[in-house]
């Protein structure tokens, strides 16, 4: 194999000192104009690249910015990496993606290996503690997305205001017995939903109730539709898109037909939700501009910036209806299905708030 040319060879071939090749391209002001061209011109010619992280040793500038999602494979974090990579390119930084594939050990060792080639760091739905965030922002510069920290920079969407959204809609339609579909325990958006649904029940006079935490997958959505079956209302909120997905899926195979005997509703509004039938009412983030929000206060605190660690830059959700909800039909309009699984329960004559049997009531904040 073909040895690659060295700094040692290009100042042989220029007629010059190896430090002087290495000032002419990691500081070029202080290089004689046409000796740096030579240079260049002879690099060029024998193939030579600098190496960035090498050049960037002495001064721990790499322009370098990790990324890590929880799951790479959930097309939530699609549009915020891209809106991530975007933003920091026009900055002149490169994004290395960290996929914790929804492991919080995974996700803190590969940001170890990260921390000494980067300059700052983007949690994009971290599964790690608080504190585990703390100890990673003290090493560097840190801003956590859709996850309330203290004493570190987060931006988030507003979940209480998206509860609200849904709840508001499903209302509408005359539903007032509703079922979350919990996402993963550790999820800090997962217990704001929660704790927003169970407010808006206690003072709204709705029955609510969670399901046992699961992967927020479309898999999850389905073992979710099947415990669904064991105690079900008629409106389903589900923790994200891919749950309500899975839902759907679920719920057709067991002969309940969405949305006349169970209006559904997601979260993020990722592509997807517009290409299943019926098509889904979800609630929007608007995740774009979470992701440039995020780099562009990251690289002000790279550059020296007081962070803003003490309040979250909050961001205003949409609610996106589509074939997924309708109005509450009255039992005798509603067709005779052969499962008596599937059947709906009577609506509740009270106001009151029913946590599942098969999941506890839970206030998480992380």
């Amino acid at each position: 194999m073909e040895r690659s040319p060295t700094i040692y060879d290009v100042a042989r071939a220029a007629g010059v000192a190896p430090s002087t090749v290495s000032r002419a391209f990691s500081r070029p002001g202080r290089v004689n104009a046409a000796t740096a061209e030579r240079i260049r011109t002879v690099a060029e010619e024998l193939g030579y690249r600098t190496n960035p992280l090498a050049s960037a040793l002495p001064t721990g500038r790499t322009s370098m910015l990790a990324v890590a999602s929880s799951d790479i494979t959930n097309p939530y974090y699609a549009e915020i990496i891209r809106a991530v990579q975007n933003t920091a390119a026009e900055s002149g930084y490169t994004c290395l993606i960290v996929d914790a594939q929804e492991s919080d050990r995974l996700e803190r060792a590969e940001l170890d290996r990260a921390l000494p080639v980067v300059e700052g760091i983007v949690l994009a739905g971290s599964r790690m503690s608080n504190s585990s965030i703390r100890q990673i922002a003290k090493q560097r510069p840190t801003i956590v997305l859709n996850r309330d920290v203290s004493d570190v920079q987060r931006v988030v969407a507003d979940h209480a205001q998206a509860m609200r959204h849904a709840v508001d809609h499903l209302q509408e339609l005359g539903h007032d017995q509703i079922t979350y579909l919990s996402g993963p325990e550790a999820a800090w958006a997962d217990g704001m939903r929660w704790r927003t649904l169970l407010s808006l029940a206690t003072e709204r006079g709705l029955h609510v109730q969670h399901l046992a935490p699961r992967s927020p997958t479309v898999a999850g959505g389905v073992a979710a539709a099947t415990e669904f079956r064991h105690s079900p209302t008629r409106a389903v909120i589900a923790y994200n898109d891919l749950m309500a997905i899975g839902f759907l899926r679920g719920a057709l195979r067991a002969g309940v037909r969405v949305p006349q005997d169970v209006s559904v509703v997601g979260f993020d509004n990722v592509f997807a939700a517009s290409l299943v039938t019926p098509g889904l009412t979800t609630v929007a983030a608007p995740l774009r501009t979470m992701g440039s929000v995020a780099v562009r206060n990251l690289i002000a605190a790279i550059g020296g910036a007081p962070a803003n660690v003490h309040t979250p830059v909050t961001l205003p959700t949409r609610l996106v209806v589509r074939a997924s909800t309708g109005e509450r039909r009255p039992r005798s309009a509603r067709r005779h299905r052969r499962r008596p699984a599937a059947s709906v329960a009577a609506p509740a004559s009270r106001a009151e708030v029913v946590p599942s049997t098969t999941a506890p009531a839970r206030l998480t904040s992380s």
